[in-house]
């Protein structure tokens, strides 16, 4: 909201000494994000004076047009000769009223004039633009050239008076609980807190009462629609032209003029909040209507834009159909007409009759509205931050005075006035409890004073009742009393204290497994990578999920920040590939990255939430109530590799990533709570059927699932566009905790020599080694100190349908050095186990 300071004096007596700089400090203090202080015309120096143009003589022999004009400007070149100014604009003819300046003068960057040869002339000066004046655009007439005046100013005039040429413009980034502010007489109110001093409301009209003979009007939704005010005004002039102060007002706001109807519909609901729409009276046919949108129906608006609109869109209607978005836009059918010559009389045609409508509509369905047909107004800007709807009426009111007063107009004695009951609201608030959520005294007269000041009737003693005025629907609970209190009374005032926490234990096994898991990964080489919680349903197609996978049981956003990720994640899998496809597209080829995080699982089974309260501790009942509304949240962690492994060097060769690694990944996670994964071979999407590991751990003597890992499907990998042979690892955390057998303990470091035996055996094909390997560890009893598959051979010397899986088996004692025999005998029995369940044979 741009507000200029010569404005915001007409409501608000401010000291001639304050700046627009001290004003900003004032509106800060009180809560307001005053951005910046524009100086209008800073560097202006005059003389500036309005001219009339008595001679233009064309000069030839130039590439392009240039004038030779002579102009009266009365007394103020101190001659009171005719002033000779060459000009190469032609907008302008003899006898206009122009904007001149002088020799001597500063225009804005500074620009100093002075006399000068040009096109064989001497130019004493020049004729103005609205540009070269730093207005934004020109003021009158013609936006595109020389300013040119109406024809009632005089000669000699101040031009730099005349067109409010020095300002100060406070420029106010207004948040949405705040949607007063978006008028002078929210900011006038602020200020007028701010400084002490009396507000003069420009909404404090005298209104006539609604009547039975004015404009007709059916308003079919009162949900959408609570208030609709109508007014007429006939015998409009159609010639006539925004005032040069009306123009320059809204310039200054950041508005352009367009016409004068138009221009006081945009400057009442700057002036008051409240947005307004000027209807031709003939081209509205029959009564006024508000509804919901039929699917499909379709309307021009103002903008030429041809929309098809949303059954949950509330239109304005004729009998034709939709003449407006309500609170977003008007239709073009309806627009007002400016002055037209007739092309077979030559007489001026155009809007001589206008409807005004003043209405206030439910704010959420506004701003889906604007949203949908991506089409933000400044009307819709207002409706969906809470508009006054008490300030309708006073709107009209002072819209019909205008037109009356500028453009000739009569206003009809008919008002159309259409009201939904209610009641004003109420809060319950004790005096103390600002004092309870600030940690200051301020005492029961103290609230009861900044309460009024913002515009509320407050009733009681130790219990207020306070009556919300109609213009703060922010304003719905005793906290938001409280913070008006505050605020009002100064935030710098607060004492900063430290808060006392009280003593802990220190982090739980859980955080302290989640923070391990972090950085084992990051020591095997793997980048954190953060990710957005946010999915949706598209790419969990594209990962080949199917539909009745647990996956798919998402908990979607009421209020998501993208519709195509309504959702939050229920795997961290799609997130990290996002990330490596994006790394890979910008050149970095050789890729480990790692996430940890929870999931979001809904079970069905959550409860309704309870909003809390905020002045105490919540009781351990409604901190359960709460728990109960939370959907499963598994804290997992997962990787995703792409390129090499390993780089060359003169040790060897590259190694590129494959599904080992993937698998070393979740093994590396188990390590760190103290478990032993079982890795059997799975299917399970996004992974390839013949290259996907599932990584099993033992909770009570009974296998679970704690996670996957392999090579993504090349399917996948094809659909999301990345790198070839791309591996990834999911494992949940929680999971794997439970499958420790209590606080990870430090290693016990032997002092007793290790005996190493090497076993070779021999296997079907289908035999997973996950089956031999654990034959072997319960053969080998408790000397086995580790067990490690270091080769895979196949071919003819095992026989086809064979492979060759080959151990090192590692035996240590803890009290003593085991001899040859005791680490055979035990190498022995571990085949022996092998042999017997697994079918194999010990190779040579």
């Amino acid at each position: 909201m741009r507000v200029p300071l010569s404005w915001l004096r007409e409501y608000v007596d401010l000291p001639t000494t304050e700046s627009g700089r001290d004003v900003q400090t004032k509106l800060i203090a009180v809560g307001l994000e005053v951005e910046t202080v524009e100086r209008v015309g800073d560097g202006l120096k005059g003389p500036l004076v309005v001219g009339q143009v008595l001679t233009i003589e064309e000069l030839e022999g130039f590439k392009k047009p240039i004038r030779f004009c002579t102009v009266d400007v009365g007394s103020a070149n101190g001659t009171g000769e005719p002033q000779e100014i060459v000009c190469g604009a032609r907008n302008f003819a003899v006898g206009d009223k122009v904007v001149v300046v002088l020799p001597g003068a500063v225009l804005p960057g500074d620009f100093k004039i002075a006399a000068r040869k040009t096109y064989g002339k001497t130019s004493h000066g020049m004729i103005c633009s609205g540009d070269e004046l730093g207005m934004g655009g020109a003021t009158a007439t013609d936006n595109d050239g020389i300013i040119v005046l109406p024809p009632e100013y005089e000669v000699g005039t101040d031009a730099i008076e005349l067109l409010q040429l020095v300002d100060e413009v406070l420029d106010i980034a207004v948040t949405p609980d705040r949607g007063y502010c978006l008028s002078m007489r929210g900011v006038a109110r602020e200020t007028a807190t701010a400084y002490g001093l009396q507000l003069r409301d420009p909404a404090l009209l005298d209104v006539p009462p609604p009547t039975s003979d004015g404009y007709p009007v059916e308003v079919t939704d009162r949900r959408g629609c609570t208030r609709f005010t109508a007014r007429t005004v006939r015998g409009v002039n159609p010639e006539a032209r925004s005032p040069i102060w009306l123009q320059r007002r809204l310039q200054k706001a950041g508005m352009r003029p367009i016409s004068l109807a138009v221009d006081i519909t945009n400057y009442v609901m700057l002036e008051i909040g409240q947005p307004l729409h000027a209807y031709d009276r003939s081209s509205v046919d029959g009564p006024i209507g508000v509804r919901r949108a039929t699917a499909g129906e379709k309307l021009t608006t103002l903008d030429g834009a041809k929309r098809v609109l949303d059954e949950a869109d509330l239109v304005i209607t004729d009998n034709r159909g939709p003449i407006g978005l309500a609170g977003v836009m008007g239709g073009a059918n309806t627009e007002i007409a400016g002055a037209v010559a007739d092309p077979g009389t030559g007489e001026l045609r155009g809007t001589t009759d206008i409807v005004v409508e003043a209405a206030h509509f439910d704010a959420l369905s506004i701003a889906r509205t604007a949203r949908r047909h991506k089409l933000s107004s400044e009307a819709s800007k207002r409706f969906e931050r809470g508009v006054d709807p008490e300030a309708a009426s006073a709107a009209a009111q002072r819209t019909v005075d205008l037109l009356v007063l500028l453009a000739g107009g009569k206003a009809e004695p008919g008002v159309t006035e259409i009201v939904s009951p209610s009641g004003p609201r109420t809060i319950t608030i004790s005096a103390n409890h600002p004092d309870k959520v600030a940690g200051v005294t301020y005492g029961r007269e103290t609230v009861v004073r900044r309460l009024q000041q913002v515009g509320c009737d407050v009733y009681g003693q130790d219990e207020l009742v306070v009556t919300v005025p109609s213009w703060r629907p922010d304003l719905s609970e005793p906290n938001d009393l409280a913070e008006e209190v505050i605020r009002l009374e100064g935030y710098e005032n607060l004492p900063s204290t430290l808060p006392l926490p009280p003593a802990g234990r220190g982090l739980t096994e859980r955080q302290r497994l989640h923070r391990r898991v972090g950085r084992a990964l990051a020591g095997a080489g793997y980048v954190e990578a953060l990710n957005y919680p946010f999915t949706g349903s598209a790419i969990l197609d594209q990962l080949g999920i199917e539909q009745d996978d647990p996956r798919r049981r998402a908990v979607t956003l009421v209020n998501p920040l993208s519709d195509e990720e309504p959702d939050l994640r229920t795997t961290l899998i799609p997130g990290l590939l996002n990330a490596l496809r994006r790394n890979h597209g910008r050149g970095t080829h050789d890729l480990a990255l790692f996430e940890t995080g929870p999931v979001f699982r809904a079970t069905g089974d959550e409860k309704p939430a309870t909003r809390l309260v905020v002045d105490r501790r919540p009781s351990d009942d409604e901190i359960a109530a709460l728990d109960a509304s939370l959907p499963e949240q598994p804290r997992r962690a997962a990787v995703v590799l792409a390129g090499g492994r390993e780089q060359a060097g003169w040790w060897g060769p590259a190694r590129p990533a494959n599904w080992a690694d993937a698998v070393e990944a979740g093994r590396t996670v188990a390590r760190e709570a103290g478990v032993e994964l079982i890795v059997r071979q799975d299917q399970h999407a996004p992974f390839h059927p013949g290259r996907c590991a599932a990584l099993l751990a033992l909770v009570d003597g009974e296998e679970i699932l704690v996670g996957n890992a392999g090579e993504l499907h090349p399917r996948v990998i094809k659909t999301l566009g990345l790198p070839e042979r791309t591996c990834a690892m999911e494992i949940d955390v929680d999971r794997v905790e439970r499958a420790a057998a209590g606080p990870l303990r430090a290693p016990r470091i032997s002092a007793f020599p290790v005996a190493t035996q090497d076993v070779a055996l021999i296997v079907d094909d289908a035999v997973p080694a996950a089956d031999v390997e654990s034959a072997l560890r319960d053969g080998a009893g408790e000397l086995l100190e580790s067990l490690r598959l270091f080769d895979v051979f196949t071919g003819e010397q095992v026989g086809e349908g064979k492979k060759s899986l080959a151990y090192a088996l590692r035996f240590r004692a803890a009290d003593r050095t085991l001899t040859a025999e005791e680490a055979s005998a035990a190498r022995d029995a571990a085949v022996a186990s092998a042999l017997a369940r697994t079918g194999a044979a010990l190779r040579g």
